[in-house]
């Protein structure tokens, strides 16, 4: 079957251009330049046409951090949920992370999520390895075409994964035979802020002093000893959810750089003075910090020092998200909302769109090394994204495809909708409806 998604505005590699895909099968032949598809249009072949007049073209959106919660976590989401919210937010492609129960630090736990993402999940899937204190001899076993990185929790964020043994970091800097994806907090200044906290405050904080239990200095500390090591063993380090105006000081200016940095969508979002509208909602690790954080984030989009824009993705039933600091549980679920979120920061004029398309898909696919995936090329597979300007909804219950069915942007009216989601060439997303018949595929890499 050959599919032409035709008459729409390519944004494709630093260009914006009226234009055609042409797809065969899972792949993209060609693209072309202008409105005349005629030429390509065989007699007697079967072929069906997209028509994107009047809609934006993008590469399929890859989102490296997301947490679907299973296997063990499955009251919260599952994978056939949270890829359905993918596929309906333009993501295509995500990797998952490794706290899951049993978490992903040995190799038959990393199968049983490729095997369950084989039969659930709707759109393309990979799954981080979880280093622990002790199992760094796994490293040498892992598939590197399989797996893109091995993620370190430096500060433990949800389940006992933490490794912050001096000894330790040291070797997995020095031993990882894949890309790094660090959490940076330092948990000896957490818990000492939570206790002064406590004293003062009672067992419970106020969720609006989260910001400085998780504080500017916890996060500061641990990316810096993050970056020692990585230039120390020239390990290749991608740091998680940058969250202050300081860490993006530490952070080399060049997204080719062997460290780089990710921010959210909640991050470059959401300020601490939210947490007076939205309480726990925007709960998150490491802490959603002050306006000037915002701000300097955002203006690391285009300045070079933010390489990757991601959800972290966290649902968690409702009922979890009640009381402060120390009880409610932290994350929330933004995979649906994440491009039309950016794409109310393109409208603001805070990035372009073609730095979106950089920072959501090109960037992701070059920094973890993917295959055939991350452009509109011929002869990548047919990842795409149409999404269309001046078309208003609002969030609310009823269009929550996350299983946990609320979400931070419930009320707020966005200007852009998700057209249609292309993964493998198929429609997997279109008139607002997620073919869950169809299951994406594991993602390579190197």
């Amino acid at each position: 079957m050959t599919t032409i998604i035709q008459g729409g505005t390519i944004v494709n590699e630093g260009r914006t251009f009226v234009g055609s895909l042409v797809i065969e099968g899972e792949r993209i032949v060609k693209c072309i330049e202008g409105t005349d598809t005629d030429a390509i249009l065989l007699p007697g072949q079967p072929w069906r046409v997209i028509d994107a007049a009047g809609c934006f073209v993008l590469p399929g959106i890859i989102d490296d951090h997301v947490h679907f919660r299973e296997p063990g976590l499955t009251a919260k989401a599952d994978m056939d949920s949270e890829s359905c919210a993918a596929a309906a937010g333009g993501v295509t492609s995500f990797f998952d992370m490794p706290n899951t129960v049993p978490q992903t630090t040995t190799l038959e736990n990393l199968e049983q999520k490729f095997q369950l993402a084989a039969l659930k999940s709707h759109v393309n899937y990979s799954f981080f390895f979880g280093a622990t204190n002790d199992n760094t001899s796994q490293f040498d076993l892992l598939d590197v075409h399989r797996v893109p990185g091995i993620k370190v929790f430096m500060g433990s964020s949800t389940g006992n994964m933490l490794v912050d043994r001096g000894e330790v970091l040291d070797r997995i800097f020095r031993d990882s035979p894949l890309p790094l994806m660090t959490h940076c907090e330092d948990t000896a200044i957490i818990n000492a802020n939570m206790a002064r906290f406590k004293e003062q405050f009672g067992d419970d904080p106020d969720v609006r002093m989260h910001p400085q239990i998780r504080s500017v200095e916890a996060c500061y500390a641990s990316t810096a000893k993050a970056l020692e090591l990585a230039v120390k063993h020239s390990t290749r380090l991608h740091i998680a959810h940058i969250s202050t105006e300081k860490e993006l000081y530490l952070i080399p200016a060049d997204s080719q750089n062997t460290i780089t940095a990710e921010a959210t969508v909640g991050h470059l979002f959401f300020s601490d003075a939210d947490h007076d509208k939205l309480g726990a909602r925007i709960k998150v690790n490491p802490a959603i910090k002050s306006y000037h954080d915002m701000l300097a984030l955002r203006q690391g989009l285009m300045d070079g020092r933010i390489s990757v824009v991601a959800t972290d993705h966290a649902p968690h039933l409702l009922e979890q998200k009640q009381g402060g600091c120390a009880r409610a549980a932290s994350g929330m679920p933004m995979i649906q909302f994440s491009l039309v979120a950016m794409l109310e920061l393109v409208d603001m004029g805070v990035l372009t769109l073609e730095r979106l398309v950089e920072l959501m898909a090109h960037n992701p696919a070059r920094l973890f090394e993917m295959r055939e995936r991350g452009f509109l090329r011929p002869g990548y597979k047919a990842d795409v994204t149409i999404v269309r300007p001046n078309s208003p909804w609002t969030v609310s219950t009823d269009n929550i495809l996350s299983k946990c069915r609320w979400s931070p942007m419930e009320g707020h009216t966005f200007q852009w909708r998700v057209e249609t989601t292309l993964c493998n060439g198929h429609p997997v997303y279109q008139h607002g409806v997620v073919d869950r018949d169809y299951i994406g595929q594991p993602l390579s890499f190197r």
